[in-house]
Protein backbone atom coordinates (compact mmCIF):
# COMPACT_ATOMS: atom_id res chain seq x y z
CA UNK A 1 0.00 0.00 0.00
CA UNK A 2 0.92 3.41 -1.19
CA UNK A 3 2.34 5.13 2.61
CA UNK A 4 0.06 8.29 1.73
CA UNK A 5 -3.21 6.01 1.12
CA UNK A 6 -3.14 4.66 4.93
CA UNK A 7 -3.88 8.71 5.77
CA UNK A 8 -6.68 8.90 3.90
CA UNK A 9 -9.33 9.34 6.60
CA UNK A 10 -13.38 8.58 5.91
CA UNK A 11 -14.80 6.61 2.29
CA UNK A 12 -16.85 9.58 0.67
CA UNK A 13 -15.84 10.91 -2.32
CA UNK A 14 -15.87 13.94 -0.30
CA UNK A 15 -13.56 12.68 2.41
CA UNK A 16 -11.25 11.04 0.17
CA UNK A 17 -10.83 14.25 -1.74
CA UNK A 18 -10.34 16.16 1.41
CA UNK A 19 -7.45 13.99 2.51
CA UNK A 20 -5.88 13.70 -0.62
CA UNK A 21 -5.82 17.69 -0.77
CA UNK A 22 -4.47 17.65 2.42
CA UNK A 23 -1.35 16.08 1.43
CA UNK A 24 -0.86 18.11 -1.88
CA UNK A 25 -0.67 20.92 0.68
CA UNK A 26 1.58 19.61 2.64
CA UNK A 27 3.62 18.34 0.29
CA UNK A 28 3.53 14.70 0.75
CA UNK A 29 2.42 14.53 -2.96
CA UNK A 30 4.54 16.71 -4.93
CA UNK A 31 3.88 18.24 -8.77
CA UNK A 32 3.85 15.41 -10.75
CA UNK A 33 3.65 12.90 -8.73
CA UNK A 34 2.05 9.80 -10.12
CA UNK A 35 -1.41 8.62 -8.63
CA UNK A 36 -2.03 4.99 -8.50
CA UNK A 37 -5.26 3.63 -10.82
CA UNK A 38 -8.96 4.18 -8.93
CA UNK A 39 -9.01 0.25 -8.82
CA UNK A 40 -6.22 0.33 -6.87
CA UNK A 41 -7.15 3.13 -4.55
CA UNK A 42 -10.61 1.70 -4.12
CA UNK A 43 -8.80 -2.07 -3.53
CA UNK A 44 -6.67 -0.62 -0.45
CA UNK A 45 -9.46 1.44 1.43
CA UNK A 46 -12.05 -0.65 0.68
CA UNK A 47 -14.61 1.87 -1.38
CA UNK A 48 -16.31 1.12 -4.95
CA UNK A 49 -14.12 2.28 -8.03
CA UNK A 50 -16.99 5.06 -8.66
CA UNK A 51 -16.30 6.39 -5.33
CA UNK A 52 -12.94 7.03 -6.01
CA UNK A 53 -13.33 8.41 -9.37
CA UNK A 54 -15.62 10.67 -8.11
CA UNK A 55 -13.00 11.87 -5.35
CA UNK A 56 -10.82 12.51 -8.88
CA UNK A 57 -13.22 14.34 -10.40
CA UNK A 58 -13.38 17.02 -7.53
CA UNK A 59 -9.98 16.96 -7.47
CA UNK A 60 -9.16 17.70 -10.87
CA UNK A 61 -12.43 20.15 -10.83
CA UNK A 62 -10.06 22.14 -8.03
CA UNK A 63 -7.05 22.13 -9.98
CA UNK A 64 -5.01 19.80 -8.06
CA UNK A 65 -4.57 16.74 -10.15
CA UNK A 66 -4.72 16.23 -13.97
CA UNK A 67 -5.89 13.34 -16.00
CA UNK A 68 -3.37 12.17 -18.66
CA UNK A 69 -5.86 9.47 -20.63
CA UNK A 70 -3.64 6.10 -20.36
CA UNK A 71 -0.33 7.30 -18.61
CA UNK A 72 -3.23 8.21 -15.14
CA UNK A 73 -3.67 10.66 -12.74
CA UNK A 74 -1.30 13.27 -11.61
CA UNK A 75 -0.72 16.11 -9.00
CA UNK A 76 -0.73 18.97 -11.54
CA UNK A 77 2.30 21.14 -11.95
CA UNK A 78 2.33 24.67 -12.47
CA UNK A 79 1.53 25.15 -15.92
CA UNK A 80 2.04 29.03 -16.08
CA UNK A 81 5.25 29.45 -15.18
CA UNK A 82 4.85 32.53 -17.29
CA UNK A 83 2.87 33.63 -14.27
CA UNK A 84 4.07 35.49 -11.12
CA UNK A 85 4.18 33.20 -8.15
CA UNK A 86 1.24 34.01 -6.02
CA UNK A 87 -0.49 34.61 -9.78
CA UNK A 88 -0.12 31.19 -10.51
CA UNK A 89 -2.54 29.97 -7.50
CA UNK A 90 -5.15 32.44 -8.91
CA UNK A 91 -5.07 31.78 -12.98
CA UNK A 92 -7.19 28.59 -12.49
CA UNK A 93 -8.63 26.31 -15.15
CA UNK A 94 -12.15 27.62 -16.28
CA UNK A 95 -12.88 24.50 -18.23
CA UNK A 96 -13.01 22.70 -14.77
CA UNK A 97 -15.50 24.61 -13.48
CA UNK A 98 -19.68 25.37 -14.42
CA UNK A 99 -20.33 28.08 -12.30
CA UNK A 100 -15.96 30.25 -12.11
CA UNK A 101 -16.23 32.87 -9.00
CA UNK A 102 -12.75 32.59 -8.98
CA UNK A 103 -11.30 35.06 -11.04
CA UNK A 104 -11.96 38.37 -9.56
CA UNK A 105 -13.19 39.78 -12.87
CA UNK A 106 -16.62 41.79 -14.20
CA UNK A 107 -19.09 40.62 -15.69
CA UNK A 108 -18.24 40.65 -19.32
CA UNK A 109 -22.79 41.31 -19.85
CA UNK A 110 -22.22 43.94 -17.78
CA UNK A 111 -19.44 46.56 -19.97
CA UNK A 112 -20.66 48.99 -21.85
CA UNK A 113 -20.73 48.46 -25.56
CA UNK A 114 -17.81 49.53 -27.25
CA UNK A 115 -18.82 49.52 -30.86
CA UNK A 116 -20.22 53.23 -30.67
CA UNK A 117 -16.97 54.17 -28.74
CA UNK A 118 -14.90 52.52 -31.56
CA UNK A 119 -16.80 54.00 -34.60
CA UNK A 120 -17.02 57.47 -32.98
CA UNK A 121 -12.77 56.99 -32.69
CA UNK A 122 -12.30 55.37 -35.59
CA UNK A 123 -14.31 58.48 -37.62
CA UNK A 124 -11.89 61.16 -36.46
CA UNK A 125 -8.50 58.41 -36.25
CA UNK A 126 -6.89 60.07 -39.54
CA UNK A 127 -6.98 64.07 -37.61
CA UNK A 128 -6.20 62.12 -34.49
CA UNK A 129 -3.12 60.33 -35.50
CA UNK A 130 0.03 60.81 -33.37
CA UNK A 131 2.82 62.36 -35.47
CA UNK A 132 5.57 62.77 -33.00
CA UNK A 133 7.27 60.18 -30.62
CA UNK A 134 7.02 63.01 -28.11
CA UNK A 135 3.60 64.61 -27.79
CA UNK A 136 2.05 64.75 -24.56
CA UNK A 137 1.64 61.47 -22.87
CA UNK A 138 -1.92 62.25 -21.75
CA UNK A 139 -4.39 63.61 -24.10
CA UNK A 140 -5.71 67.05 -23.27
CA UNK A 141 -9.54 66.14 -23.21
CA UNK A 142 -9.13 62.87 -21.37
CA UNK A 143 -7.03 64.89 -18.69
CA UNK A 144 -9.57 67.30 -17.92
CA UNK A 145 -12.33 64.27 -17.44
CA UNK A 146 -9.90 62.64 -15.22
CA UNK A 147 -9.02 66.00 -13.19
CA UNK A 148 -13.07 67.06 -12.70
CA UNK A 149 -13.72 63.14 -11.03
CA UNK A 150 -10.13 62.72 -8.83
CA UNK A 151 -10.75 62.64 -5.28
CA UNK A 152 -8.56 65.58 -4.43
CA UNK A 153 -6.57 68.49 -6.77
CA UNK A 154 -3.53 66.52 -7.88
CA UNK A 155 -0.94 68.51 -9.39
CA UNK A 156 -0.01 65.61 -12.28
CA UNK A 157 -2.21 63.21 -13.30
CA UNK A 158 -1.17 60.47 -16.06
CA UNK A 159 -2.04 57.43 -17.63
CA UNK A 160 -0.44 53.84 -18.04
CA UNK A 161 -1.42 50.54 -18.96
CA UNK A 162 -3.75 49.10 -16.10
CA UNK A 163 -3.30 49.36 -12.27
CA UNK A 164 -0.65 46.93 -11.91
CA UNK A 165 1.46 48.82 -14.77
CA UNK A 166 0.92 51.66 -12.19
CA UNK A 167 1.13 50.12 -8.88
CA UNK A 168 4.40 49.15 -10.48
CA UNK A 169 5.49 51.74 -11.46
CA UNK A 170 4.98 54.01 -8.47
CA UNK A 171 6.66 50.94 -5.94
CA UNK A 172 9.97 51.32 -8.47
CA UNK A 173 10.34 55.36 -8.02
CA UNK A 174 10.21 55.15 -4.53
CA UNK A 175 11.38 51.45 -2.90
CA UNK A 176 14.87 50.37 -3.24
CA UNK A 177 16.36 46.96 -2.14
CA UNK A 178 16.00 46.41 1.46
CA UNK A 179 12.74 48.89 1.79
CA UNK A 180 9.59 47.83 3.75
CA UNK A 181 6.04 48.35 1.80
CA UNK A 182 3.40 48.44 4.16
CA UNK A 183 0.66 46.47 2.71
CA UNK A 184 -3.30 45.00 3.35
CA UNK A 185 -3.61 41.71 4.58
CA UNK A 186 -5.32 40.41 3.32
CA UNK A 187 -4.53 41.81 0.48
CA UNK A 188 -3.28 41.80 -3.54
CA UNK A 189 -1.40 38.27 -4.48
CA UNK A 190 0.27 40.16 -7.45
CA UNK A 191 1.53 43.05 -4.79
CA UNK A 192 3.35 40.85 -2.67
CA UNK A 193 5.02 39.40 -5.89
CA UNK A 194 5.99 42.74 -7.05
CA UNK A 195 7.27 43.80 -3.32
CA UNK A 196 9.09 40.76 -3.58
CA UNK A 197 10.55 41.26 -7.03
CA UNK A 198 12.14 44.57 -5.92
CA UNK A 199 13.83 42.85 -3.11
CA UNK A 200 11.91 45.18 -0.14
CA UNK A 201 10.08 43.57 2.59
CA UNK A 202 6.33 43.61 3.17
CA UNK A 203 4.83 44.68 6.32
CA UNK A 204 1.11 43.80 7.07
CA UNK A 205 -1.81 45.37 8.32
CA UNK A 206 -4.69 44.10 9.27
CA UNK A 207 -8.87 45.16 7.96
CA UNK A 208 -12.07 45.76 9.03
CA UNK A 209 -15.59 46.50 7.45
CA UNK A 210 -13.50 50.47 6.69
CA UNK A 211 -9.89 48.97 5.93
CA UNK A 212 -6.70 49.60 7.37
CA UNK A 213 -6.72 49.45 11.05
CA UNK A 214 -5.30 52.80 12.09
CA UNK A 215 -3.57 50.75 15.55
CA UNK A 216 -2.48 48.60 13.08
CA UNK A 217 -1.19 50.67 10.44
CA UNK A 218 0.99 53.09 13.62
CA UNK A 219 2.23 49.72 14.78
CA UNK A 220 3.98 49.05 10.79
CA UNK A 221 5.21 52.38 10.61
CA UNK A 222 7.08 51.76 13.11
CA UNK A 223 9.24 49.52 11.06
CA UNK A 224 10.39 52.66 8.92
CA UNK A 225 8.56 51.77 5.60
CA UNK A 226 9.23 54.22 2.39
CA UNK A 227 5.89 52.67 0.98
CA UNK A 228 2.11 52.25 1.62
CA UNK A 229 -0.26 50.02 -0.61
CA UNK A 230 -3.92 50.22 0.36
CA UNK A 231 -6.98 50.02 -1.83
CA UNK A 232 -9.42 52.79 -0.68
CA UNK A 233 -12.72 50.82 -2.42
CA UNK A 234 -13.98 47.48 -2.98
CA UNK A 235 -10.64 46.28 -1.40
CA UNK A 236 -9.59 43.12 -3.17
CA UNK A 237 -10.15 40.37 -1.97
CA UNK A 238 -12.36 41.04 0.77
CA UNK A 239 -14.82 44.36 -0.94
CA UNK A 240 -14.14 46.82 1.97
CA UNK A 241 -14.35 50.74 1.36
CA UNK A 242 -12.54 52.94 3.11
CA UNK A 243 -15.21 56.22 4.28
CA UNK A 244 -13.74 59.62 4.80
CA UNK A 245 -13.41 59.13 8.20
CA UNK A 246 -11.32 56.12 8.10
CA UNK A 247 -9.02 58.02 5.66
CA UNK A 248 -9.13 61.13 7.54
CA UNK A 249 -7.71 59.05 10.67
CA UNK A 250 -4.81 56.67 8.56
CA UNK A 251 -3.62 60.07 7.06
CA UNK A 252 -4.20 61.40 11.09
CA UNK A 253 -1.74 59.11 12.21
CA UNK A 254 0.42 58.82 9.28
CA UNK A 255 1.31 62.75 9.69
CA UNK A 256 2.08 62.17 13.13
CA UNK A 257 4.48 59.56 13.27
CA UNK A 258 8.15 60.49 13.90
CA UNK A 259 8.35 58.44 10.67
CA UNK A 260 5.27 59.19 8.31
CA UNK A 261 7.05 62.38 6.25
CA UNK A 262 9.05 59.60 4.65
CA UNK A 263 6.30 57.45 3.38
CA UNK A 264 4.43 57.83 0.29
CA UNK A 265 1.04 56.27 -0.13
CA UNK A 266 -0.05 54.21 -3.19
CA UNK A 267 -3.39 54.04 -3.43
CA UNK A 268 -5.14 51.41 -5.68
CA UNK A 269 -8.58 52.24 -6.74
CA UNK A 270 -9.37 49.78 -8.85
CA UNK A 271 -13.09 49.25 -9.27
CA UNK A 272 -14.29 52.83 -8.45
CA UNK A 273 -17.18 53.19 -10.91
CA UNK A 274 -18.73 50.14 -9.99
CA UNK A 275 -18.80 50.93 -6.02
CA UNK A 276 -20.86 52.08 -4.24
CA UNK A 277 -18.86 54.16 -1.82
CA UNK A 278 -18.14 57.62 -2.77
CA UNK A 279 -14.66 58.86 -3.84
CA UNK A 280 -12.20 58.97 -0.86
CA UNK A 281 -8.51 59.36 -0.70
CA UNK A 282 -5.57 60.39 1.79
CA UNK A 283 -4.58 62.42 -0.93
CA UNK A 284 -6.66 64.71 0.33
CA UNK A 285 -4.90 65.50 3.85
CA UNK A 286 -1.68 63.88 2.33
CA UNK A 287 -1.43 65.40 -1.56
CA UNK A 288 2.56 65.46 -1.58
CA UNK A 289 2.92 61.76 -0.46
CA UNK A 290 0.23 60.29 -2.17
CA UNK A 291 -0.06 58.45 -5.45
CA UNK A 292 -3.69 58.04 -6.44
CA UNK A 293 -4.38 55.06 -9.24
CA UNK A 294 -7.80 54.90 -11.06
CA UNK A 295 -8.53 52.16 -13.14
CA UNK A 296 -11.44 51.53 -15.50
CA UNK A 297 -10.82 47.55 -15.76
CA UNK A 298 -13.49 46.16 -13.90
CA UNK A 299 -15.65 49.31 -15.12
CA UNK A 300 -15.00 49.70 -18.92
CA UNK A 301 -13.39 46.16 -19.62
CA UNK A 302 -10.16 44.77 -18.56
CA UNK A 303 -8.57 44.82 -22.26
CA UNK A 304 -8.70 48.77 -22.87
CA UNK A 305 -5.31 48.58 -20.20
CA UNK A 306 -5.67 51.79 -19.10
CA UNK A 307 -5.41 53.38 -15.52
CA UNK A 308 -4.98 57.43 -14.57
CA UNK A 309 -2.38 57.82 -11.97
CA UNK A 310 -1.59 61.34 -9.85
CA UNK A 311 0.36 62.84 -7.22
CA UNK A 312 2.80 65.05 -7.08
CA UNK A 313 4.98 66.24 -10.00
CA UNK A 314 8.20 65.30 -8.61
CA UNK A 315 7.14 61.54 -8.65
CA UNK A 316 5.10 61.70 -11.45
CA UNK A 317 7.20 63.11 -13.66
CA UNK A 318 9.56 60.51 -12.66
CA UNK A 319 7.29 58.10 -13.95
CA UNK A 320 6.30 59.33 -17.52
CA UNK A 321 10.02 60.28 -18.01
CA UNK A 322 11.16 56.25 -17.13
CA UNK A 323 8.12 55.22 -19.41
CA UNK A 324 9.44 57.27 -22.29
CA UNK A 325 12.51 54.76 -22.26
CA UNK A 326 10.07 51.72 -22.72
CA UNK A 327 6.61 51.87 -24.04
CA UNK A 328 6.65 56.19 -24.17
CA UNK A 329 3.09 56.34 -23.74
CA UNK A 330 0.06 54.80 -23.43
CA UNK A 331 -2.06 54.38 -26.87
CA UNK A 332 -3.65 57.65 -28.00
CA UNK A 333 -6.19 55.55 -29.40
CA UNK A 334 -7.07 53.65 -26.27
CA UNK A 335 -7.14 57.45 -24.45
CA UNK A 336 -9.75 58.82 -26.84
CA UNK A 337 -11.91 55.20 -26.66
CA UNK A 338 -11.63 55.82 -22.59
CA UNK A 339 -12.41 59.54 -22.88
CA UNK A 340 -15.50 58.41 -25.06
CA UNK A 341 -16.67 56.10 -22.61
CA UNK A 342 -16.62 58.33 -20.10
CA UNK A 343 -18.57 60.68 -21.43
CA UNK A 344 -20.97 59.18 -23.47
CA UNK A 345 -24.26 59.15 -21.98
CA UNK A 346 -25.32 55.76 -22.56
CA UNK A 347 -21.89 54.31 -21.58
CA UNK A 348 -22.51 56.06 -18.48
CA UNK A 349 -26.11 54.79 -17.88
CA UNK A 350 -24.21 51.38 -18.69
CA UNK A 351 -21.36 51.52 -16.10
CA UNK A 352 -24.22 52.84 -13.30
CA UNK A 353 -26.36 49.64 -13.82
CA UNK A 354 -23.41 47.53 -13.51
CA UNK A 355 -22.93 49.25 -10.44
CA UNK A 356 -26.47 48.45 -9.40
CA UNK A 357 -26.27 45.15 -10.51
CA UNK A 358 -23.07 43.99 -8.77
CA UNK A 359 -24.19 45.97 -5.53
CA UNK A 360 -27.85 43.49 -5.80
CA UNK A 361 -25.87 40.31 -6.36
CA UNK A 362 -23.60 41.32 -3.15
CA UNK A 363 -27.18 41.98 -0.91
CA UNK A 364 -28.34 38.82 -2.68
CA UNK A 365 -25.89 36.49 -1.87
CA UNK A 366 -25.27 37.64 1.59
CA UNK A 367 -28.53 37.67 2.14
CA UNK A 368 -28.75 34.01 1.55
CA UNK A 369 -25.49 32.87 2.84
CA UNK A 370 -26.79 34.38 5.83
CA UNK A 371 -29.87 32.03 6.23
CA UNK A 372 -27.49 28.89 6.47
CA UNK A 373 -25.15 30.77 9.30
CA UNK A 374 -22.33 32.15 7.14
CA UNK A 375 -21.45 35.52 6.93
CA UNK A 376 -18.62 37.83 5.64
CA UNK A 377 -16.80 39.76 8.06
CA UNK A 378 -17.09 42.59 5.78
CA UNK A 379 -19.51 44.44 3.82
CA UNK A 380 -18.56 43.81 0.66
CA UNK A 381 -18.71 46.30 -2.18
CA UNK A 382 -17.44 45.88 -5.53
CA UNK A 383 -17.42 41.94 -7.17
CA UNK A 384 -15.70 40.27 -4.14
CA UNK A 385 -16.84 38.62 -1.03
CA UNK A 386 -14.93 37.33 1.45
CA UNK A 387 -15.85 33.66 3.02
CA UNK A 388 -15.00 32.39 6.42
CA UNK A 389 -14.73 28.71 5.87
CA UNK A 390 -13.60 25.58 8.46
CA UNK A 391 -11.09 24.29 6.14
CA UNK A 392 -9.46 26.07 2.67
CA UNK A 393 -8.71 22.94 1.09
CA UNK A 394 -12.08 20.97 1.78
CA UNK A 395 -14.08 24.12 1.03
CA UNK A 396 -12.03 24.18 -2.32
CA UNK A 397 -12.34 20.55 -3.04
CA UNK A 398 -16.24 20.15 -2.18
CA UNK A 399 -17.26 23.19 -4.47
CA UNK A 400 -14.68 21.66 -7.73
CA UNK A 401 -16.99 18.55 -7.54
CA UNK A 402 -20.34 20.56 -7.49
CA UNK A 403 -18.62 22.39 -10.39
CA UNK A 404 -18.03 25.49 -8.47
CA UNK A 405 -14.79 27.44 -8.13
CA UNK A 406 -13.35 29.77 -5.81
CA UNK A 407 -9.76 31.12 -4.69
CA UNK A 408 -8.11 30.03 -2.12
CA UNK A 409 -7.92 32.40 0.67
CA UNK A 410 -4.03 31.74 1.38
CA UNK A 411 -2.63 33.20 -1.53
CA UNK A 412 -4.04 36.92 0.15
CA UNK A 413 -2.27 36.66 3.26
CA UNK A 414 0.70 39.25 2.72
CA UNK A 415 2.54 36.16 5.44
CA UNK A 416 1.57 33.23 6.92
CA UNK A 417 0.11 32.60 10.37
CA UNK A 418 -0.18 29.04 11.68
CA UNK A 419 -3.52 28.38 13.30
CA UNK A 420 -5.40 31.81 11.04
CA UNK A 421 -8.87 31.89 10.10
CA UNK A 422 -9.26 30.09 6.51
CA UNK A 423 -11.06 31.93 3.86
CA UNK A 424 -11.86 31.79 0.25
CA UNK A 425 -12.52 34.66 -2.31
CA UNK A 426 -15.86 34.64 -4.43
CA UNK A 427 -16.49 36.78 -7.13
CA UNK A 428 -19.90 37.67 -5.85
CA UNK A 429 -20.21 39.72 -8.97
CA UNK A 430 -20.18 36.61 -11.19
CA UNK A 431 -23.49 34.76 -9.84
CA UNK A 432 -26.00 36.00 -11.88
CA UNK A 433 -29.01 33.88 -10.53
CA UNK A 434 -29.65 30.46 -9.08
CA UNK A 435 -28.38 32.57 -5.82
CA UNK A 436 -30.20 30.52 -3.11
CA UNK A 437 -28.78 27.39 -4.51
CA UNK A 438 -25.11 28.86 -5.09
CA UNK A 439 -25.47 29.87 -1.29
CA UNK A 440 -26.22 27.00 -0.51
CA UNK A 441 -23.25 25.02 -2.09
CA UNK A 442 -21.22 27.87 -0.40
CA UNK A 443 -22.13 27.29 2.90
CA UNK A 444 -21.96 23.03 2.71
CA UNK A 445 -18.24 24.03 1.73
CA UNK A 446 -17.91 26.30 3.97
CA UNK A 447 -19.74 24.96 7.50
CA UNK A 448 -17.12 22.37 9.35
CA UNK A 449 -20.53 20.36 10.14
CA UNK A 450 -22.87 21.14 7.58
CA UNK A 451 -26.79 20.98 8.96
CA UNK A 452 -28.44 17.94 8.35
CA UNK A 453 -31.51 19.61 6.02
CA UNK A 454 -28.58 21.14 4.16
CA UNK A 455 -29.12 19.98 0.35
CA UNK A 456 -28.04 21.13 -2.95
CA UNK A 457 -30.26 22.13 -5.79
CA UNK A 458 -30.12 20.05 -8.37
CA UNK A 459 -28.05 22.47 -10.90
CA UNK A 460 -24.82 21.90 -8.44
CA UNK A 461 -25.72 18.44 -6.95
Amino acid sequence: MHSWIQDIDGSSPRDIAASIARQITSGELAPGDRLPTVREVAGEIGVSPATVSHAWQALARAGLIVSRGRAGSFVRSTDAAWLPPRTQGLAGHPGDARLDLSRGTPDPLLLPGLARALARVSAGAQSAQTSSYHDLPLIPELERVLRTAWPYPAEAITVVDGALDAVSRALESVVRFGDRVIVESPGFPPFFDLIDALGAERVPVILDDDGMLPASLAAALGTHPSAIILQPRAQNPTGASMPRARAEELARVIRAHPNGSQVTVIEDDHSGQISTSGDVSLGEWLPDQVLHVRSFSKSHGPDLRIAALGGPTRIVDRIVARRMLGPGWTSRMTQRILYDLLTDGQSIDEVAEARRQYHTRQRSLATALGIWGVASPVRSDGINTWLPVADERSALVQLAAVGIRVAAGSAFMATDVPGAPAFVRVTAGMVRDDTTEVASALAAAALPHPPGSHTLGSRWS
